[in-house]
């Protein structure tokens, strides 16, 4: 079997092993593609692993052997579903490799906007601390969260670990989801009560025509002065000039983002000026361990592939 890797290097730039992989056959491994190299590429493969590239009809018709694609990553909008299943072609995500790391870093952002402990340790060293002969520096205030509102869209398994982990700080939880789960752990409110109701708004659901830019203009009005945005599942989710707008304006407080809606993040994107605004760059999956797990569980689709069993097949929904 013929197996390539298109964009290796933003799962594993050396610091894990591919064996697991490599296992099924002749294995080639590029860090990075470009897209008009894509259809090359996988000419001669039989099977195709990636983790931001975009495939379709362009990419599918260059490869008639292609039978099995699979994606380092939970959210498959990248690739044509439509024009995988003409072609016969199996397509794999990875769901919950990730959950505890991206949920961590989820509380990470929102800690770092309430705590400012970077800017405090900051001014510390620069003898603050010392000059002010107090107990504190007070360039900005520092947030209790114990009795705020934390609010969820989308209550997948990632949500629904945030929520656990928002309640354990004392917050009271609301979500709002296409599909409502018995194990989340806060109440189900519409989509207008959770913006006006949300201290902390945290985005967890995928990227489809629904949920395009559901953070807009519209939605930003409702919210409270004092409000924070937490977005850790897609960029697309946002209007980034509506959320710049409204940050500069104050009328939302802050926003922690690990994703942007052009990545990597464009010089002129409007979030990178903006008020109060905390950027991350698409880390959240990035620990070591939780990469090792990908790899296996992405192996493991292709052994499910291989031996006529059906895992994580994405191509199949709808």
């Amino acid at each position: 079997m013929n197996i390539v890797i298109l964009d290796a290097y933003s799962v594993n730039p050396g610091d894990i092993s591919w064996e697991p992989i490599r296992a099924f056959g002749n294995l080639t491994v590029y860090d990075h593609t470009p897209p008009e190299q894509i259809g090359e590429r996988i000419r001669q493969a039989d099977a195709v692993f990636t983790n931001r590239a975009r495939l379709g009809e362009a990419e599918f018709s260059q490869a008639s052997n292609l039978r099995f694609l699979c994606l380092f990553a939970t959210g498959y909008d990248k690739i044509d579903l439509a024009s995988a299943r003409r072609h016969n072609i199996a397509v794999c995500n990875v769901p919950g490799y990730s959950t505890e790391a991206v949920a961590q870093h989820t509380i990470a952002l929102l800690l770092e906007l309430t705590n400012r402990t970077r800017a405090l340790d900051a001014e510390l060293r620069k003898g603050r601390w010392t000059q002010h002969k107090g107990d504190c520096v007070w360039d900005a205030p520092l947030i209790a969260l114990t009795g705020k509102t934390f609010g969820i869209i989308g209550t997948g398994a990632i949500g629904c670990r945030a929520a656990e982990i928002a309640k354990a700080l004392g917050m009271r939880v609301l979500g709002y989801s296409r599909n409502k789960r018995a194990a989340f752990c806060g109440s189900y409110v519409s989509k207008e009560e959770l913006f006006r109701e949300s201290d902390v708004l945290s985005l967890h659901c995928a990227a489809t025509a629904e949920t395009h830019h559901i953070v807009n203009r519209d939605t930003l009005a409702l919210m409270k002065p004092s409000a924070i945005i937490i977005n850790t599942a897609r960029g697309v989710l946002i209007d980034s000039g509506a959320l710049a707008d409204a940050l500069n304006a104050g009328s939302i407080y802050a926003a922690g983002l690990d994703v942007v809606e052009r990545e990597p993040i464009l010089p002129e994107n409007p979030l990178l000026n903006a008020k109060n605004c905390l950027i991350t760059p698409h880390a959240a999956w990035l620990p070591v361990d939780v990469r090792k797990r990908l790899v296996d569980l992405a192996a493991e689709n292709l052994d499910a592939f291989v031996h006529d069993r059906k895992l994580n097949r994405v191509d199949l929904e709808g």
